[in-house]
């Protein structure tokens, strides 16, 4: 069975929130999801990538990533 995890290209099926934190987590990092509100300057409601080790951001610091961004990323990783 393989990681990775196959995102369908007709729209029908998003990864889900849990999909994208295994993905990261299958590669060291943490996935952290904003829980504040949506559009403002620097915080747009979506995914940030950490590496937990350093506490430094790897991806979407204005939590600007979708699910499917964060396991793309995290399969073009591995």
């Amino acid at each position: 069975m393989s990681d990775l995890v196959e995102i369908s290209t007709d729209g029908m099926t998003e990864p889900s929130d849990s999909q994208a934190r295994r993905a990261a987590q299958r590669i060291g990092l943490l996935a952290r999801k904003s829980r504040w509100r949506r559009d403002t300057i620097d915080n747009h409601g979506g995914y940030m990538l950490i590496e937990p080790y350093h506490n430094r951001v790897v991806a979407g610091c204005r939590f600007d990533l979708t699910a499917a961004d964060v396991v793309e990323l995290c399969n073009e990783a591995v």
